[in-house]
C-alpha cells in the first residue's frame, strides 16, 4: 500500500509570510496538529506544530510562520505506507506534509499517523495489550492547576496531553495542546496566558476534556485503537483500581505495529 492511497489530499497550509495568528486561528478552526509551511509557489519548506504556537514567545504581534517551520521527512505518494510510518516516528510528528516527488517538493496532500493507524492490522507478533505498550511513570496534573503551568510543562517535558488527576491520583480527564489552544490560552506570548475575565478561567479545570477515557492494562491492543477512533482522541489513560498508572497514544499503538511487521 502507498502513500497516495491513503493521504489526504485537500491540505490546510499556511505561507511562510503569514501570521502565526493566522496560523494558530487555523489550527483552532480545523482541530489541527500540525500545518504545513509552504512559499508563494505552494512548495513545502517545513511544517508548524501546535507545540511550536505554544513554544514562542514573542509579544509582537507581527510575528511570521516562516521562522518556526521546523524540518520534517519527505514523504511522496509513491512511498510504501510502513516506510512513510517509521519517518513519521522518527521525526516524532503526527501528520506530515505529502510532496510530488524528492526533487519537486510541491505540497500534494497530507498523511498522519490516524491514516496510517486506520489501515495497518495487528500481526501474530504484535504486542498483544495495553500494558505491553504503555508508557509509565506519566506526569499528570490536578484540576485546579494553572493553564499557564500546565503549559510550561507541556512544552519542558514534549507532552501533547497530560492526564488531570484528583488528590488520590483518580483518572479525571486529560489537558492537551489541543484544549490550551482551542480555549485561546496559546497567546503570541507567554505573559498573556490569563483569561482577563475570571481568575478561574486560567485553571485546567476549565479547558481539560473530560471524561477521562480509561483502559486497563489488560485491554487487547485492537479494543484501544477502536477507543481512539470512536472518541476521536490522541490517548488513553492506563488504570488500575482507577489510579493512573499510564498512558498509551497514537504513536505507541504505530511503533506496536511496526514492530509486528519486523519494520522495527
Amino acid at each position: 500500500m502507498t502513500v497516495g492511497e491513503i493521504m489526504s489530499k485537500d491540505a490546510v497550509c499556511v505561507k511562510e509570510d503569514e501570521f502565526i495568528t493566522h496560523a494558530r486561528q487555523l489550527m483552532r478552526d480545523h482541530f489541527l496538529k500540525g500545518l504545513p509551511v509552504v512559499d508563494e509557489s505552494n512548495r513545502v519548506i517545513g511544517i508548524l506544530s501546535d507545540q511550536d504556537i505554544l513554544n514562542i514567545t514573542s509579544t509582537k504581534s507581527n510575528v511570521t510562520v516562516g521562522g518556526y517551520a521546523r524540518q520534517c521527512p519527505t514523504i511522496t505518494p509513491d512511498m510504501d505506507v510502513l516506510d512513510a510510518a517509521s519517518l513519521l516516528l522518527d521525526a516524532k510528528q503526527h501528520r506530515v506534509p505529502v510532496v510530488t516527488s524528492t526533487s519537486d517538493r510541491t505540497l500534494v496532500g497530507i498523511l498522519s499517523d490516524v491514516d496510517i493507524l486506520k489501515k495497518v492490522h495487528p500481526t501474530k507478533k504484535s504486542p498483544k495489550t495495553a500494558g505491553n505498550i504503555m508508557v509509565t511513570g506519566v506526569l499528570t496534573c490536578y484540576p485546579e492547576e494553572s493553564v499557564a503551568k500546565v503549559w510550561s510543562n507541556m512544552l519542558e517535558w514534549d507532552y501533547t496531553g497530560i492526564p488531570v488527576v484528583s488528590h488520590t491520583n483518580e483518572a479525571m480527564g486529560m489537558v492537551t495542546r489541543r484544549d490550551i489552544i482551542k480555549a485561546g490560552y496559546a497567546r503570541v506570548g507567554l505573559g498573556e496566558t490569563h483569561d482577563t475575565r475570571s481568575g478561574e478561567a486560567s485553571k485546567v479545570e476549565k479547558i481539560m476534556s473530560t471524561p477521562a477515557y480509561t483502559i486497563t492494562e489488560d485491554t487487547p491492543i485492537r479494543k484501544v485503537m477502536e477507543m481512539i477512533f470512536h472518541y476521536d482522541i490522541g490517548r488513553l489513560t492506563v488504570v488500575n483500581n482507577k489510579k493512573v498508572v499510564g498512558i498509551v497514544d497514537r504513536s505507541d499503538l504505530l511503533h506496536a505495529f511496526m514492530v509486528g511487521t519486523g519494520q522495527e
